[in-house]
């Protein structure tokens, strides 16, 4: 059951200690997939004393002991839980999956209050952790700094409902909207730091997708290199995803002979959404389009994309290779949009990032 909360721990301290949780959250992103990205920390203040933290924790991967279970081991003295808030960014869960349920070690624990970030995204457990613990005599808060929580997941929130994965395209143009070169060139548009940035971004990725004319004209490494050891620390290279009309690839690709062989996936004359559907069932939450533009093309004009991660160099290329192609709308109206816009410079370069909003049909 559940302790009695500290009476000297008002509410005003919440946010500064979720802002906490989202922290130790942030250090997850990218490694629990299929699991969300969830961190917690353990608050404690006596009569008089400013409150602080005693312990914290965050989900290192899919498999392991989720946030509030790390953050209860790493208490000094596990008495020190009693009557202490639990600071979460995510309703804790209430069902046997590869590890206990999280609210089962909260009451056990006697943890006296629970701020809540934001409800489980699963329609089929959404608000059955709180009702657990205050069922067990625990005073829970729900929906502190809740859209902060909710865009940390925006992944696992959409998988989790649809079954589909979050996709991303990305592409690095010219002012133009072209993607090539002149014959002979170099393939790069961008500048070096926009690509760095990119490697960054396929870090965050269950898989990086391409159409096989991209692989045959630039036989692209599609993993992630340049970074830290420990940004990969515990978990695989994305999957590498082929989608082909032909299937006629060159068998010397480096994504079929190198040490990640073993995570290339090549789907041969399938609808782009039959692909993504295939992806989601095998657990791949998010998948980032890096081309070409028939690919792309397909991909806006199904309404599969779900946010846009633009580089644009100051460049004016002309041409005929454009970033998406497709059927295209049939007015402006018809148009997607980017909401939420996010702009970031690299030297000369700029990245627009946002999500992608359809309108009604």
């Amino acid at each position: 059951m559940g302790g009695v909360s500290d009476p000297a721990f008002p509410e005003s301290f919440d946010e500064r200690f979720l802002q906490a949780a989202l922290a130790e959250a942030r250090r997850g992103v990218g490694r629990t997939s299929p699991n969300p990205a969830v961190g917690a920390v353990i608050v404690r203040g006596g009569e008089g004393d400013e409150p602080g933290i005693v312990g914290s924790g965050w989900h290192h991967r899919a498999g392991m002991p989720h946030a509030e279970v790390e953050a209860l081991r790493s208490l000094s003295d596990p008495s020190r839980a009693r009557g202490a808030t639990l600071y979460v960014t995510l309703e804790p869960c209430s069902t046997q999956g590869r590890t206990p349920p999280c609210t089962r070690a909260i009451l056990e624990a006697g943890i006296g209050r629970v701020v809540i970030g934001t409800l489980d995204p699963n329609p089929a457990h959404a608000g059955r952790g709180v009702e657990i613990l205050r069922a067990g005599g625990v005073e829970v808060r729900v929906g502190v700094l809740e859209e902060e929580c909710r865009r940390l997941n925006l992944a696992f929130n959409h998988w989790i409902v649809t079954r589909m994965p979050w996709v991303i395209a990305k592409a690095g143009m010219s002012l133009d909207g072209r993607i090539s070169r002149a014959p002979g060139e170099s393939r790069w548009i961008t500048n070096e730091a926009s690509r760095a940035d990119t490697h960054q971004l396929r870090a965050r990725v269950d898989a990086i997708l391409v159409g096989g004319g991209t692989l045959r004209a630039d036989n692209p490494q599609l993993t992630v290199r340049g970074l830290p050891p420990e940004t990969m620390e515990g978990r695989p290279q994305p999957w590498r995803v082929i989608v082909s009309q032909t299937g006629n690839l060159p068998p010397e690709a480096a994504v079929f002979t190198d040490e990640h062989r073993d995570r290339t996936l090549v789907f041969t004359g399938r609808p782009l959404r039959e692909v993504l559907a295939d992806l989601g069932r095998r657990n791949v939450t998010s998948v980032l389009i890096e081309g070409g533009m028939r690919v792309l093309g397909e991909a806006f004009d199904e309404r599969l994309v779900n946010q846009v991660c633009f580089y644009v160099a100051p460049l004016l290329l002309g041409g005929p290779v454009l970033a998406t192609g497709g059927l295209g709308v049939g007015s402006s109206a018809e148009a997607p949009r980017i909401v939420n816009p996010a702009y970031e410079r690299f030297g000369d370069d700029v990245r627009m990032t946002g999500e992608v909003e359809y309108p009604m049909q």
